[in-house]
């Protein structure tokens, strides 16, 4: 062993040995081999493990093993959500989010179908299903993917009116999408699955805003006036149909009442008829008593007197007095004697 001492800026520096040279760099090779053997594959991941650039197997999470030097790991997310949005970008997520303020009017400008124009902004949520086909089948699939949900929507919006984008047709277009686009996706065999499509802000474009408004105000006005006419209609001509229908069953009520009544009273007219023929004098006298029975409850006060009398006796009203007496109002004054005519 060469034990010659080596001078370096002045400073005398034993030799290395040679042995010692070689365990240091056998030691550098062992760790670099144990980096390139052992890997951790998180719990939302999967790796999809290269030999050569060609797949062998997907390793599931937790720490795993390769061929150092000779394999290569590709990690995938695949329990986690990934999304794309379009018309707008997300600078910043958060409690309060910041957005770009830049324009992204080739994605969000669209034809209708009545040829108007409309600003549709949306985001799509999807996840990885196949980290092989996700990796190896579609080359640049983020933007292929992004073609396709453009493509999709202007597809879709170019089918309805610019009313039904803006209002109503919000629901019915994000479900085609989410339909078409899982379909396109699967016959490309890209590996995702689309799991929501969801339209953030829809508008007119801005150099026409103000007329779109006035004209959105003129159609709630012509609603709500329709809708008044409407309440005033349900709430009169019911009313009214009611009324004349109550008035025909009144007028038939009637009718029926009257022609029963007059039934009746032609009926009791012959039955009085039949029986007066048989016995003049009875039925004559029953019908006087009858007759009588209803009218004198109707007189009021009555006083009978005998056929040539003279006077008058008067009475003492027993009953009267004791209304009175419970009423507490005073007796009446004592009556004069009746005058009979004679000698005083």
């Amino acid at each position: 062993m060469d034990q010659r001492v080596i001078d370096i800026g002045g400073v005398r520096v034993p030799p290395v040995p040679t042995r010692t040279i070689g365990m240091g760099v056998l030691a550098l090779v062992i760790v670099s081999g144990l980096f390139n053997t052992l890997y951790q594959i998180q719990p939302e991941e999967v790796g999809v493990v290269l030999r050569f650039g060609r797949y062998v197997r997907t390793s599931e999470p937790g720490l795993r093993a390769k061929l150092p030097f000779a394999e290569t790991v590709l990690k995938v997310p695949v329990q986690r959500q990934l999304k794309q949005e379009f018309g707008f970008r997300t600078v910043e997520a958060g409690v309060r989010s910041t957005f770009s303020e830049r324009q992204f009017a080739d994605e969000a400008v669209m034809l209708t179908g009545d040829l108007n124009v409309a600003v549709v902004e949306w985001i799509v949520q999807y996840r990885v299903s196949d980290p092989y086909e996700y990796l190896f089948k579609v080359r640049n699939l983020e933007g292929t993917f992004g073609a396709m949900n453009e493509a999709v929507m202007r597809e879709v919006v170019g089918d309805r009116t610019v009313t039904e984008v803006l209002t109503v047709g919000r629901q019915d277009i994000e479900t085609q999408v989410e339909e078409q686009l899982q379909a396109l996706v699967g016959q490309y065999e890209m590996g995702i699955t689309v799991e929501q499509v969801v339209l953030q802000d829809v508008n007119p474009p801005d150099p026409v805003k103000p007329s779109w408004d006035e004209v959105n105000q003129a159609q709630q006005q012509r609603d709500r006036l329709i809708n008044e006419a409407r309440a005033e209609y349900n709430a009169i001509i019911p009313r009214a149909r009611g009324e004349a229908q109550q008035a025909v069953l009144q007028a038939e009520g009637y009718a029926l009442d009257r022609v029963n009544r007059a039934q009746g009273d032609a009926a009791r007219f012959t039955a009085i008829y039949d029986a007066y023929r048989q016995a003049p004098e009875v039925t004559r006298r029953r019908l006087y008593l009858e007759t009588m029975q209803r009218v004198l409850p109707q007189v009021g006060g009555k006083l009978y007197l005998a056929e040539g009398a003279s006077g008058v006796l008067p009475l003492l009203s027993l009953d009267a007095l004791q209304q009175r007496i419970a009423s507490g109002a005073p007796p009446p004054p004592p009556a004069a004697p009746a005058d009979t005519g004679g000698d005083r």
